[in-house]
């Protein structure tokens, strides 16, 4: 994340502020600015183009600061949202909050790395959308199928999380990194087409043909292969070339958003954007940061923030993710 001030009184914000706490100025979040900008006692903004926003009619609902183009409208981030709680589900919205939050930090990201974000309302074969279903009543299954993301909203309880975590021996398990994880099978099913790309991406993760099921099966039943920890980011990952891939992806934005926060607040210096590779990001800046953070971790009693080792074959599916910004195949 930025960092980010108030434009009022220069005041520190943080990304989900609606109200400056040094001069009470009303805020929202523009993304096609990707600023947090003032607005007045009825919500609306005037951009520098002349055009009108006004805040994101789900305010209330989500805690959604975001600009929306039509009075009374919803946001572009809103507008992904395919399917929520039901107004009598008190559990259910409450976690929604939750939820619609990473969904906005993850939007705001991919925004900034360049990757497209096309809903179904514009695109109803590719877009993207999401299923934020409530599991008070049903059973969901979190989950990528043709454009739709299934977020199971119980995600959101840390008790919920851990004990999940803790059975499927994890290093860790987050609201966010699912959104993460599963937006990589999207963008996987978007951008990684066309023949040169694709058996780039087969070299590297596998061949994505592999029967899923039978892969699901083995991975349950038998575990990861012995050395696993030399080619793969995860356990998980070598469950299926599908399951990398994400796995990658996601690791992807946990390295550029954790050094973008990092610089922001002065603990490392950005990155040199010369179109150097991301192999050099990591090595050269990510290294050395993570290993900063998991040490004052330590110093807290705490769990590594980062506890993950990055063999040199991940660098390079690392590397390939990276190259996929700007969504040319």
């Amino acid at each position: 994340m930025r960092s980010y001030r108030c434009r009022v009184c220069e005041n520190p914000l943080h990304f989900e502020n609606s109200q400056c706490v040094s001069c009470g100025t009303r805020l929202a979040f523009s993304r096609e600015e990707r600023e947090i900008v003032p607005v007045d006692a009825d919500g609306r903004y005037a951009a520098p183009d002349g055009t009108g926003w006004t805040v994101c009619r789900n305010l209330a609902l989500s805690g959604c600061t975001w600009l929306a183009a039509t009075e009374g409208g919803q946001c572009s981030a809103c507008d992904l949202t395919r399917t929520r709680p039901h107004d009598s589900d008190a559990v259910g919205l409450r976690q929604f909050w939750d939820a619609e939050r990473a969904k906005r930090h993850l939007v705001a990201e991919l925004d900034a790395l360049g990757f497209p974000v096309v809903d179904k309302h514009a695109d109803p074969v590719d877009g993207l959308a999401f299923d934020l279903l409530s599991s008070v009543a049903e059973s969901v299954t979190i989950g990528h199928a043709d454009g739709v993301v299934t977020i199971d909203l119980a995600e959101t309880e840390a008790s919920h999380r851990e004990k999940l975590r803790a059975q499927l021996d994890e290093p860790y398990r987050t609201m966010l990194g699912h959104f993460r994880h599963e937006s990589g099978h999207y963008f996987e099913w978007q951008l990684v087409r066309g023949e040169e790309r694709l058996a780039r991406a087969r070299d590297l993760f596998g061949d994505e043909r592999a029967d899923y099921q039978a892969e699901l099966d083995r991975h349950y039943a038998q575990g990861p292969p012995d050395g696993w920890e030399s080619s793969h980011i995860s356990a998980y990952a070598t469950m299926h070339p599908f399951e990398d891939f994400a796995e990658t992806w996601a690791h992807y934005l946990h390295i550029c958003d954790t050094i973008e926060t990092a610089s922001a607040y002065g603990l490392t210096a950005e990155p040199p954007t010369d179109g150097g590779s991301f192999r050099d990001v990591v090595v050269g800046t990510w290294v050395p940061l993570a290993i900063a953070l998991n040490m004052i971790n330590r110093s807290m009693g705490q769990d590594d923030l980062y506890p993950f080792v990055i063999p040199g074959p991940v660098l390079d599916k690392l590397d390939f993710v990276a190259s996929l910004a700007g969504g040319a195949s």
